[in-house]
Order: structure tokens, then sequence, then C-alpha cells
């Protein structure tokens, strides 16, 4: 397993480098790799939103917060993404597995866990995928996959600008099912930026022998 951190990317330009990344997995040019980046601010829409977007600002607010609106082809509901915000993009192989709803499980056990050594403790909330503090989001999934390999991933809050999020309904959330939150809207001092990216990488690394092992076992 590899790391790589783009650093700050406009969320399309990280789709054709994750393609590409995906035809070398696919060929075995590269390992798994786990990327690393951070979006300019941008409302991307998974599939499962269709045209149906769910985007509360009209264009000109949406032209003055600097936000852009992407269709992208993985699952889920429409999110948003900007500075502040940790994303990662697996690219692994699950063709031993096979089993998309076991990998968003592993995805959410690691975000778990790397929040937790973070010193923050999140659970899953029963048929909704991502992890929360109670009833506060602080971490999206949405995956896509591509002869096995998947790609797309997770997004973990750190400390974005909350108030971006009020202008969609995220990830289909209604404000009576739940908010979004932040690691530094949760904890006393947030983290750096570097070091979530290194908790999650570690945490990741440790678990995926794991996860592959048991489940190609069963």
């Amino acid at each position: 397993m590899q790391s790589i951190d783009w650093g700050r990317t406009a969320y399309p330009e990280a789709t054709e480098r994750q393609k590409q990344l995906v035809a070398d997995r696919i060929e075995g040019r590269i390992p798994d790799t786990l990327v690393f980046t951070e979006h300019d601010p941008v409302y991307t829409i998974g599939l499962r939103t269709g045209a149906d977007a769910h985007v509360l600002w009209d264009p000109a607010q949406l032209e003055r917060q600097g936000i852009t609106i992407v269709p992208t082809n993985r699952g889920g509901d429409i999110t948003y993404h900007g500075p502040g915000q940790v994303v990662g993009y697996p690219i692994v192989d699950l063709s031993a597995v096979k089993d998309l709803h076991a990998y968003l499980r592993f995805l959410e056990e690691v975000m778990i866990r790397a929040v937790g050594t973070l010193g923050l403790a999140a659970t899953r909330r029963n048929g909704l995928t991502g992890i929360w503090v109670g009833t506060r989001k602080i971490a999206a999934i949405g995956v896509a996959v591509r002869r096995w390999v998947a790609y797309h991933g997770f997004a973990l809050n750190v400390a974005p600008d909350l108030n971006h999020f009020s202008g969609i309904v995220p990830c289909g959330i209604a404000p009576t099912e739940g908010t979004v939150t932040s690691l530094a809207q949760e904890l006393p001092t947030a983290p750096s930026m570097a070091e979530v990216r290194e908790v999650l990488f570690a945490e990741f690394n440790a678990l995926w022998p794991q996860f592959i092992g048991s489940t190609t076992a069963q």
C-alpha cells in the first residue's frame, strides 16, 4: 500500500487523475494506493441524486461563494468538498472481495478508528453511510468501481466552512435527520490536515490486509 498527496485540486482534475490510476492498477503498474487531496469548493452530484440535486442556493450565491457544481459517477447523493476537508481516494483492487457493501463498512471503520485516535468518538448510523457524532455527520463516503478496482472514496471534515453545507441537502440528509460537523467543531483544538492524513493512512494500511484476508476466507 502506498500513499500519495496531491495537495489542493479542482474536482474534475482529480477525477481524471483517478481514472489514470485506476487503469494503472488494473494493469498492475501500481500497487493499491491511497490518494489524499483537498478540493476547491464544489458540490458533487452522485448517481443516487440525479437531476434533483437539492441545491438550495441560486447561481449568484454559488458564484459569490466560489462554489461549482459537478456531476460524478460515484454512488450517493449530493455533497460538498472544499478547503479544510481531507478527501481520500483509495485506488484499490477488490477483485478478491467483490463486495462493495463490505468495502463501505471497511472505509467507515477506518475513519471511526482514525477519528478515535484524534480524540473523538464517532459511530455508524443504521441505514446511512458515513460516520457520525450523535446525529452530526463528520465524514461522507461515495465509491465507484471499474473491473473491481475501486475509486472515489471518503471526505472527512477537519475544519471546512460548514456554512457551505447549508447550500444543499447534504447526502440527502434532511434537517430533521441530522446536521454536519467537523473535528474543529467537536474538539478543543483541531488537528492539522497533515496529522489527519497520517492517521488515516496508518489506520487504512493496518486494516487493509485483515479486510482482504477475512473477506476472501469466507
